[in-house]
């Protein structure tokens, strides 16, 4: 099965489990799991970084699975803090050359973070995935994540 298909069926998976869910990190726990078990070991890192309801411009560790992340990040301050800002996702081939990264881990070596937005639109967190391996992702990953992302708290 080529990726772009294990992408459809984990985004349907996904919409399944968590369909009619109230919680937020329920929701953002069983995307993680599921993600960080269909690309393992390729997904070193799988999670979430939740905009803080108390201090706006900063984002704070969710749920997910793999190694301790960083605990907070504020917008424009490295591959999630950029996202936050431009919520626009991003794919970083080698994150030593990204500017401003935060190396939560040393073993990580590329990353893509994908903004994840409410009902009215507004962000309400970032998904971050690294890699040990060097340009890990590529727009397959990217349209793949962005799908999962984009119905994750509005099914």
């Amino acid at each position: 099965m080529d990726k772009a298909e294990v992408y459809r069926q984990l985004k349907e998976e996904i919409d399944s489990v968590v369909a009619g869910e109230t919680s937020d990190t329920a929701r953002y726990a069983s995307a993680a799991c599921l993600l960080a078990q269909a690309f393992k070991p390729r997904f070193f890192w799988t999670g979430f970084y939740l905009v803080d309801p108390l201090k706006s411009q900063e984002l704070v560790v969710g749920p997910y699975q793999g190694t301790l992340g960083c605990l907070r990040i504020p917008f424009g301050k490295g591959v999630c803090g950029h996202v936050a800002s431009t919520k626009e996702p991003i794919i970083v081939p080698d994150v030593h050359e990204f500017p401003g990264h935060i190396a939560c881990d040393s073993a990580s070596n590329s990353e893509i973070v994908v903004p994840v937005f409410r009902a009215d639109g507004s962000l309400a967190a970032v998904l971050d995935v690294d890699s040990t391996e060097y340009d890990a992702f590529d727009e397959i990953d990217q349209a793949g994540l962005v799908a999962i992302c984009g119905s994750l708290l509005t099914v």
